[in-house]
């Protein structure tokens, strides 16, 4: 018998059957074929559940579509159950009366996870659970009555884990993550992070990719379809135009929709279109007068209408209320325009309050929110549930391979490591003969990561003295005796004052660097053979950097420098600076000082191992910058307009500088940077040559093949770099344009590698406001292939005959503010 070709009602009468005989639906293993050949099992329907007319309900049915089966799910719904379902379960066990997490609360399935959807008990729908997680997955490590501990892994943050360049080893990294997400009980992570590095300052650059949008985009979906692998899903965030933390509930960001497009929302395009999200999380802002998820010019036009979007839209956590600051008092009384919101897209209220839900049911009873319009909200929402492991009954088992994904941070935060500076080969370096002298708070307290929700509860971290240790060097105890007791009492310190001041959201301070005499610098100068100088910064959710002790190095900082490469030089030893940072710092005016300087940024749970592995050679750095590295803060275009007006509780920023963001605005503008965008050394040297492509003259794609050489005496990897330069024709354009690039295998002294790149015409477009369109000017092109924007060792060019209009778009994004863009 097949039971494929029985209709619900002939199903339900021949289990009624076997029920009276005494056979156990749920447990009865008997198999049946189905009209494909495949087994189907009793076990996989759900009889219990027969509706009134003794049919099984479609949506219990997993053979059939899930549209089929969310169809049928709706239908049942009724409208205090489709109002649940679009708003969030709320943070368990938080309360907002002392904006605190309760003593003895239940936590929910998984405590410390960020929220769910809700679940219906009635029809059999379970909670979706959602949890923060850009570096790796943040839940609790500890519980109530519980001796088992739940550690994440602390993976390196974003602009790490970009500077590799690296998409199949991101992969592999987001492999790893969503294992953890999926054995603790998690169904969408809620990361990638990735708005655009548009200033330097921004507190939250360290979750985020890049100043590139194809950079950030390739990297975001290269670590979306490794988590998602896993059958769980991801939340790509924040969109759009997230890109300070100051005020950013109530900030209005005026934003033309050509930078908007070619810069804001590209990356976000590239990772949709290459990884297909599970979810998106609408930002905190407005742009151009409307907030984010208030917007259907982004939430639908664009995002699903033109990119094809096929996820659910959430707010980021209370999304909507302006100013609120998280304040108790407004988000008791008052709501968010929920009507505005679900209408324009956005499907999910996160986390969710009592308050949306009676307006949800109000505005439905009233008709201001049609059921074609929450229908469609709902859809999406269940069809993330029937796909989700919840739905599914996964039995998770608490147990990640956390070993294993150990060694998976260890080895791309080696790989993420940018060795800017390497004079007479400084490094690698291995000599055990003696004691290093190790200088910095930082080296003795490294940071894995940065603060707020982009954190990670991981088991351990290890130091830099650590990771030396373990690499078979010996500490100077003297000066160890000095830096422990010190480190550990400020960070006591510091850690209370974080509590006092917001807990998660708190932001971090710099910690003064302990005062050491001359005479003690003096002694390790004699008695070591080279010194090792950590400067750290941290930064986090809810607060921007400041230009003074922060990007620019405190004086306390700038002092140890001067006295340790004084004291080291005149011995004719060598200084190293490790930069255990998050973002951009200045470092034109000390970099001259110092013989080496490795920038592994914040690398995870085994930074000091990476940055071991690194400084002996046991790694051939291969990490490239992401952004761009100026002489002097000012010199940044998006300085000119940071952080909006008033300063202190800005409410409106004009992105004045348009496209011009980044190496857009250095390269074009002939603005030195300390360090351009894409540089890195290596401990060896690399050849490129036979720089090929595929035509001449371009039709729908062309192909640039170029081969590299590793022409020294160490084994390494290198990122080929491929910038286009386009005619001017249609609109003013930059430079040069990161386009694609590619890394090698690791290739040994004398070994080769071709690297083969392709551009499709969307990669040759510009967006031309006037036109709604995407076009391609007509024109020679120039193919630039090197080691950085600036250091380019292969050109070669193309033409293109007639224009040609790749994409045509929907008016969209109206300046609310009228201004112009900055063109050269």
């Amino acid at each position: 018998m097949k039971i494929k070709s029985l209709n619900h009602l002939m199903k339900a009468s021949l289990l009624s059957i076997l029920i009276i005989s005494g056979v156990s639906c749920k447990n009865n293993q008997k198999d049946y074929e189905k009209e494909d050949n495949q087994l189907i099992t009793l076990n996989e329907y759900r009889f219990k559940d027969l509706n009134k007319n003794g049919e099984l309900d479609l949506y219990e049915d997993s053979r059939l579509t899930i549209e089929e089966r969310v169809k049928d799910l709706i239908d049942k719904l009724n409208d205090e159950e489709k109002a649940s379902l679009l708003i969030g379960i709320g943070m368990p066990g938080f309360d907002w009366e002392t904006m605190q997490f309760m003593a003895g609360a239940d936590l929910g399935k998984v405590p410390g996870a960020a929220g769910g959807t809700h679940k219906i008990k009635r029809l059999g729908i379970p909670s979706v659970i959602v949890a923060d997680g850009p570096a790796g997955l943040r839940i609790n490590p500890e519980r109530d009555n519980d001796t088992i501990t739940y550690y994440a892994t602390a993976f390196p943050v974003g602009t790490a884990l970009a500077s590799t360049w690296n998409e199949k080893l991101i992969n592999n990294v987001g492999k790893a993550i969503g294992n953890e997400v999926k054995e603790y009980g998690v169904d969408v992570l809620l990361g990638p992070g990735m708005n655009i590095h548009r200033n330097p300052l921004c507190g939250r650059n360290f979750e985020y990719y890049s100043e590139d949008p194809m950079l950030s985009g390739k990297i975001a979906a290269a670590i979306i379809n490794g988590i998602q692998s896993n059958g769980v899903g991801t939340s790509v965030k924040h969109f759009v135009a997230n890109n300070q933390e100051r005020n950013r509930m109530g900030i209005n960001a005026h934003v033309s929709e050509r930078a908007m497009r070619e810069i804001y929302l590209r990356g976000f395009e590239i990772t949709v279109k290459n990884a297909q999200p599970w979810t998106i999380m609408s930002s905190y802002n407005f742009v151009n007068g409307t907030y984010t998820s208030s917007s259907k010019d982004l939430l639908t036009t664009i995002l699903r209408d033109e990119w094809g979007f096929k996820g659910l839209v959430m707010t980021d956590w209370f999304g909507g209320y302006n100013n609120s600051g998280f304040n108790p008092n407004i988000l008791k009384n008052e709501v968010s325009d929920v009507t505005k919101q679900l209408t324009a897209g956005n499907d999910l209220l996160m986390p969710g309050l009592t308050k949306q839900k009676e307006s949800i049911i109000k505005n439905i009873k009233n008709g201001n929110l049609t059921n074609e319009a929450i229908d469609t909200n709902l859809k999406r929402i269940l069809e993330l549930v029937l796909k989700s492991p919840a739905m599914n009954n996964y039995k998770y088992s608490n147990k990640p391979n956390l070993k294993e994904h150990a060694e998976v941070t260890r080895q791309v935060a080696a790989e993420a490591t940018i060795l800017l500076k390497n004079d007479n080969n400084t490094l690698p370096f291995n000599s055990k003969s003696s004691s290093l002298a190790v200088f910095g708070n930082t080296t003795y307290n490294f940071i894995a990561g940065g603060t707020g929700s982009g954190d990670v509860n991981e088991a351990y971290t290890v130091s830099l003295i650590e990771g030396l240790t373990n690499a078979g060097f010996s500490i100077d105890k003297e000066l160890e005796s000095k830096y422990l007791p010190y480190v550990k009492e400020q960070n006591i310190k510091e850690m209370a004052r974080r509590e006092k001041e917001g807990g998660l959201l708190a932001v971090p301070k710099r910690i003064p660097e302990l005062e050491l005499d001359k005479s003690t610098i003096q002694n390790k100068a004699n008695s070591s053979e080279i010194a090792l100088i950590t400067i750290g910064r941290n930064a986090g959710e809810s607060g921007d950097r400041e230009i003074t002790n922060d990007f620019n190095l405190a004086k306390d900082e700038i002092n140890l420098i001067n006295n340790v490469s004084e004291a080291f030089h005149a011995k004719g030893k060598k200084v190293v600076v490790i930069l255990n940072i998050g973002g951009v710092i200045e470092t034109a005016s000390w970099k001259d000082k110092v013989d080496a300087i490795l920038l592994p940024w914040q690398p995870g749970q085994e930074g000091g191992n990476s940055v071991a592995d690194v400084i002996t050679g046991k790694v051939n750095p291969s990490g490239k910058l992401t952004m761009t590295f100026p002489v002097n803060y000012e010199d940044a275009a998006a300085t000119k307009n940071w952080i909006g007006a008033p300063a202190e509780n800005p409410t409106s920023v004009t992105y004045e500088e348009g496209i011009y963001v980044g190496y857009r605005y250095f390269n074009t503008f002939n603005v030195k940077p300390s360090y351009e965008f894409g540089y890195g050394l290596s401990y060896t040297s690399f050849d490129y040559s036979n720089l090929t492509l595929s035509s001449k003259t371009f039709t729908d794609k062309i192909s640039i093949s170029v081969t590299i050489t590793n022409t020294g005496k160490t084994a390494g990897k290198e990122v080929a770099e491929l910038y286009l330069s386009a005619p001017e024709k249609s609109i003013d354009k930059p430079r040069e344009e990161l386009k694609a690039f590619g890394k090698t295998n690791l290739l040994q002294p004398g070994e080769s590698q071709t690297i083969t790149l392709t551009l499709n015409t969307k990669d040759l477009a510009s967006f031309i406001p006037n036109k709604n369109a995407w076009i391609v000017d007509a024109g020679t092109y120039k193919v630039l292939v090197g080691t950085s924007s600036l250091n380019i060792k292969q050109k070669a060019q193309f033409s293109i005959e007639n224009e040609l209009i790749v994409e045509k778009t929907n008016p969209t994004l109206a300046l609310d503010l009228q201004f112009t863009d900055l063109k050269h």
